[in-house]
C-alpha cells in the first residue's frame, strides 16, 4: 500500500471560554491515502471542523502529530505552514467564497498565479478543470450568473488548481438541494479518482457518506469507523 497523504496521530484540541473548557478532539488518529475519499460525520459541535482545520494547518492542535504529503507539519513556522497549504492542500467549504467580480476561469486561475504559475498556464489549467466538471460553457461567467451547484463546482476546481496532494472539504454540499448535492459530489468524487488526490470530507449527508471509501464518526472526541455502504440506505 502507498504511503498516506495525511497521517494524524494523537490529535487533541480543547477550547477555553472563560472558566469553561471544551475538549472536542481526544487523541484522534487517521490516515488518508491517494485517490481515497474518506467521510467524516458527526453532529454539529462534535469537532469535524476542528479536525479539518488542524489537518489543513489552519489551527494548531494542543497535542499530536500531523504529516501532510510526507512533511511533518505540526510545529512548522507560519510561513512554512502557508507554503505547505498553498502547494499541497486544497479546501472546499459549504459556501463557495468565489470572488464575485471574477469569472469562473479567473477564480480558478488565481491561486495558481499566487503560487507563481504563468497567466497562460494558469488559465489553461483552469479551463481543463472547469471542463472536466461540466462547466465548459460557464468559464466566462461570474458567480452571480451561475447556479449554486455550478458555483460549488467552480470552488472544487479552484481547490484542485494547484495539484494538491490533499483535498479537505467541510460540508461541500450542505448549502445545496439533494439533487444538486449528488451532482456536485459525483463531480468531486470522479476528480479525486482521476487525479489521485486524497480527500477528507465532512458531511451531514448520510446518503453521500455511503458512497465514500471509508467513513469515520466523531463521538466524544474520538473517531469510530463506520461501514460506509450501510449509510446510504
Amino acid at each position: 500500500m502507498s504511503e498516506p497523504v495525511l497521517s494524524i496521530r494523537g490529535l487533541e484540541r480543547t477550547y477555553v471560554t472563560g472558566d469553561r473548557r471544551l475538549q472536542v478532539l481526544r487523541g484522534v488518529d487517521i490516515d488518508v491515502y491517494p485517490g481515497e475519499v474518506v467521510g467524516l460525520i458527526g453532529p454539529s459541535g462534535s469537532g469535524k471542523s476542528s479536525l479539518l482545520h488542524a489537518a489543513g494547518l489552519l489551527e494548531q492542535p494542543d497535542q499530536g502529530h500531523i504529516h501532510v504529503a510526507g512533511h511533518e507539519a505540526t510545529d512548522l513556522a507560519d510561513a512554512e505552514r502557508t507554503r505547505l497549504r498553498l502547494h499541497h492542500i486544497g479546501f472546499v467549504y459549504q459556501f463557495h467564497h468565489l470572488l464575485p467580480e471574477f469569472t469562473a476561469l479567473d477564480n480558478v486561475a488565481l491561486p495558481q498565479r499566487i503560487a507563481g504559475r504563468s497567466k497562460a498556464d494558469a488559465r489553461d489549467r483552469a479551463r481543463d478543470l472547469l471542463t472536466a466538471l461540466g462547466l465548459a460553457e460557464r468559464v466566462d461567467h461570474q458567480p452571480a450568473q451561475m447556479s449554486g451547484g455550478e458555483q460549488q463546482r467552480v470552488a472544487v476546481a479552484r481547490a484542485l488548481a494547484n495539484h494538491p496532494a490533499l483535498l479537505l472539504a467541510d460540508e461541500p454540499t450542505g448549502n445545496l438541494d439533494p439533487a444538486t448535492s449528488k451532482v456536485v459530489f459525483q463531480a468531486l468524487h470522479d476528480l479525486v479518482r482521476e487525479t489521485g488526490v486524497a480527500a477528507l470530507i465532512a458531511t451531514h449527508n448520510m446518503e453521500l457518506a455511503g458512497y465514500m471509501d471509508r467513513v469515520f464518526a466523531l463521538k466524544d472526541g474520538h473517531l469510530e469507523e463506520r461501514a460506509a455502504r450501510s449509510l446510504a440506505y
